[in-house]
């Protein structure tokens, strides 16, 4: 009996001994537990501090730390920068609305048909007027009030300061300046040609393209013969054509789209994509990229011609390109005689209101139809008023061919 209480007794202690170990162990952890969470976060402290010094020490840091008047400087640039850009922004949009709104504005003082709905309350208008006696004259006025050619008037080239004319091949009555170094052999020039399709498709790759300011018609330019004002360029020239040619039965579709503003290079890309974005919806036979001769820009340049007693109209010229340059462009000698089949009939209406058709290596987009062609009206010299003349006597000649 006495032997197993003794055992009994070192049991009891080694377990006390265990417990105290236990206690000591758990202690030491806990004590320590804060320390190592306190040295994590020095050691992150520590960390972002390192990358904070990184990030200021760059090159760009230290140079502006270095010379604080290129940190200042720099700032300023970039401030000027994005004031300028929204400026420039602001002014081409407010220009281009400014453009349109001028146009209609013109177009209204002018009684210019605006739709289906004016042209009824024009006509309405016209019908209740007493009818008043007039001497004939050189023009005709329609219903809606717009000025319609007359034949058999005499023409004569009376242009003031000329450019020798030439050419170099001679079809008939119709005279070519030809730049290429291809022979036009008669079959090439003879109109053989049936235009049945009478949808035609206006535009100006050089939509701001403008004339000698006038009494009528004062401008304010934005280049040398330029505006972006629509209403005194070659675009306004188109909207007289427009209008002229409704008048003979034609569908027309007239675009005004800036192509060489604000950027002048990449007119004809961008001439290009319209055209095309138009045949999609409106097939067309008959394009017409309506220019301003810009022949060394002289202001006492203006071929002009007189028809009947009053008119003076701006003589006018066919540019037609080839694919003498290398471009793709097979139907180049299609173009050719629709501008001579028009010339033709020009010639015998009104002589000398068309100059020699000049024929040249470029494309200038005119693969995109049949018959295409640039109509240069008139030179820098020349005023609006009489590139408008022109218009109401170039839709005459083509009612009569098409």
């Amino acid at each position: 009996m006495f032997n197993v209480a003794v055992l009994k007794l070192k049991d009891i202690i080694k377990y006390l001994v265990g417990m105290v170990l236990l206690v000591v162990v758990v202690f030491m952890i806990t004590n320590a537990f804060p320390a190592w969470k306190e040295n994590s976060q020095k050691v992150k402290q520590e960390m972002e501090n390192k990358v904070e010094t990184i990030s200021k020490n760059s090159w760009l840091s230290c140079f502006e730390q270095a010379l604080p008047v290129a940190a200042s400087v720099n700032k300023e640039y970039s401030a000027v920068a994005k004031e300028d850009d929204i400026k420039e922004e602001k002014n081409i949009l407010q220009e281009m609305l400014g453009t349109q709104i001028a146009s209609i504005k013109a177009m209204e003082e002018n009684n210019e048909p605006l739709g289906e709905v004016a042209k009824q309350e024009e006509k309405n208008s016209t019908d209740t007027q007493p009818q008043q006696d007039t001497q004939p004259t050189n023009e005709q006025s329609n219903a809606q009030g717009i000025l319609l050619a007359q034949e058999g008037l005499p023409t004569q080239v009376i242009t003031q300061n000329p450019i020798t004319e030439s050419f170099n091949v001679q079809y008939g009555n119709v005279k070519i300046k030809n730049q290429t170094s291809y022979t036009l052999t008669e079959e090439m020039m003879t109109p053989d040609i049936a235009i049945e399709n009478k949808n035609i498709v206006l535009f100006h790759t050089h939509s701001c393209e403008s004339y000698t300011s006038s009494e009528a018609y004062p401008y304010t330019p934005t280049g040398t013969f330029r505006t972006t004002d629509l209403n005194f360029t070659v675009t306004r020239v188109g909207t007289e054509l427009e209008n002229q040619l409704k008048q003979y039965g034609y569908s027309v579709v007239h675009d005004i789209s800036y192509h060489d503003y604000p950027a002048y290079n990449g007119s004809y890309t961008r001439s290009l994509q319209t055209v095309e974005n138009i045949l999609k919806q409106t097939p067309s036979d008959i394009i017409i990229d309506l220019h301003r001769d810009a022949i060394g820009s002289r202001s006492d340049y203006a071929p002009i011609v007189k028809i009947g007693e009053n008119d003076v109209a701006a003589q006018m010229m066919f540019v037609i390109g080839t694919n003498a340059g290398g471009l793709w462009h097979p139907n180049w000698n299609q173009n050719l005689k629709f501008a001579i089949k028009v010339q033709q009939k020009a010639e015998e209406m009104y002589p000398g209101l068309f100059k020699p058709i000049m024929l040249t290596t470029s494309r200038y987009n005119q693969h995109t139809g049949k018959y295409a062609s640039i109509i240069e009206v008139g030179a820098t010299g020349n005023t609006l008023e009489q590139c408008l003349t022109s218009m109401k006597y170039l839709a005459k000649v083509m009612s009569a061919v098409v």
